[in-house]
């Protein structure tokens, strides 16, 4: 059983979710999302990455015109 976790970079994470670098910084910056420092790297477990495009995505509107 593997434990560790998958952890990226705020580019690769920008690049993932279609959110700017710049978002994801000012994010960090105010402590909205958990991050891993190492040395002076940053970066953000997948887990974080996960929670933070599921409370901010819209769901899809259901077919039919409703």
């Amino acid at each position: 059983m593997n434990d560790i976790e998958r952890q990226f970079r705020v580019s690769e994470a920008a690049s993932i979710s279609g959110l700017r670098e710049c978002t994801w910084r000012k994010w960090i910056l105010l402590r909205r999302i958990r991050v891993n420092k190492i040395g002076r790297s940053v970066r953000i477990p997948e887990s974080e990455l996960r929670r933070v495009l599921n409370e901010n995505s819209i769901p899809a509107r259901p077919r039919g015109g409703q």
